[in-house]
């Protein structure tokens, strides 16, 4: 099935026909598609031109302009690199003086992409032939890049002096596909990149965010990413590649620039963190930072303390600016009941409700339409907007009242 995705397109009056499509519109693709055929385009290679128009839009967010002329695979687009990422992971092995790179698991090629223009030469190697094949496609701008259909772990790596792997985390079946939580059932699997590491082989290699600090080889630097926001990956750097007296570190992205927070401790770190009343300044760490357990370092340069040993919040009394956390202004403090919020939306006129949470298995749409139901009756004027942090402290459940910074 997924063959029949990019066969279609891969003849020259596919390849023409996808290129002649204007921006992707989802409300106006059936009167496209019929207006194709009519026009005495085969059904099979309108659907594949469409298909492909629509992951194109799709995927201008992680490759700018690129995406314009690239193919790709619903599955290779979820997993692949954006590019400003990739362009930072190519960089590393420009640092470390690495020119010959294998790029093991390429997908469809951000990373060999992003290795390709800082001119290194790369061999992209993908067991998936459909998908091996669109990276062929998007490798084409790049003389320095080969493709090469084939498992990642029959490679002879001899000629190469860095690796990079993206390992496949999904198992594909007839019903679709399915994500992988277990390292070792990637492909390949994280066991086959530890002995590849041993070896003293230059590597990095990307993994889901989720990942459990316990499966995470002792000798590695490991480096969380999010981008606006989003946590995007963690990436285990070996050998010449992990930076000197680096165990761990939160890699910050966002448009206006970069900040990173690392540590030479190993995880475990957040469990001598300061702890203190709620008070003061309420800060959110972002996801990369809760990720990579360096809470208590942000509570430290902050002046601040943690409200529960387990609870990635922290509270400081001052407001103090970090690329690190969102602050906001702690107004009120309240016990969590349903009955007694009620009373505080209507008491404040609350007609808008932002609730966040953590460490409390409360379903914050069904609590909002709960607090907010009658607030807009008639004669009840609710204008004003409120949020709430919903959180505990030991077993003792909260409700914070903010004001974002």
């Amino acid at each position: 099935m997924t063959q029949n995705l990019l066969e279609p397109v891969l003849t020259p009056d596919g390849w023409e026909l996808l290129n002649s499509l204007g921006p992707y519109s989802e409300a106006d693709s059936l009167r496209l598609s019929s207006q194709l055929r009519d026009a005495g385009h085969s059904p099979e290679v309108v659907a594949a031109a469409l298909t492909q128009s629509r992951l194109r839009a799709k995927a201008q967010a992680k490759f700018g302009p690129f995406a314009a002329r690239m193919l790709f695979t619903p599955d290779g687009l979820e997993q692949a690199t954006r590019l400003t990422v990739a362009a930072r992971h190519a960089q590393r092995y420009v640092s470390a003086g690495l020119s010959r790179v294998a790029d093991l698991g390429c997908g469809i090629g951000a990373d060999s992409m992003a290795l390709a223009t800082l001119e290194r030469e790369v061999t992209a190697v993908e067991l998936d032939e459909t998908t091996a094949a669109a990276a062929t496609m998007n490798l084409l701008p790049w003389s320095n890049a080969t493709v090469l259909n084939a498992d990642a772990c029959t490679v002879d790596l001899s000629e190469y002096d860095g690796v990079w792997l993206d390992p496949a985390r999904r198992t594909v079946s007839s019903s679709g596909s399915k994500r992988l939580f277990d390292p070792e059932a990637f492909s390949p699997p994280l066991s086959f990149v530890e002995g590849l590491a041993e070896t003293g082989m230059p590597l990095g290699v990307k993994l889901g965010p989720a990942i459990p600090h316990e499966s995470v080889p002792e000798n590695c630097e490991a480096q969380w990413v999010s981008v606006d926001g989003d946590v995007a990956e963690v990436v285990l750097w070996f050998n010449t590649l992990r930076r000197e007296n680096v165990r761990r570190g939160a890699l910050l992205i966002r448009a206006d620039g970069a900040a990173e927070l690392t540590s030479n401790t190993d995880f475990g770190h957040d469990d001598d963190a300061p702890l203190g009343p709620v008070e003061g300044y309420l800060y959110e760490p972002d996801g990369a930072i809760i990720r990579s357990g360096l809470v208590a370092d942000v509570a430290r340069q902050l002046d601040g303390h943690l409200i529960d040993p387990k609870i990635a919040y922290v509270c400081a009394p001052g407001l103090v600016e970090t690329p690190f956390a969102r602050a906001y202004r702690i107004l009120e403090v309240l016990p969590y009941n349903v009955k007694a919020l009620k009373s505080w939306v209507k008491a404040n006129g609350i007609g808008v409700l932002d609730i966040k949470k953590r460490g409390t298995s409360v379903t914050p749409e069904e609590l909002r339409k709960q607090l907010l139901a009658g607030s807009n009756r008639s004669g009840n004027k609710a204008v004003h907007k409120g949020m709430l942090v919903l959180t505990r402290i030991g077993e003792d459940r909260i409700a914070v009242v903010v004001d974002p910074v």
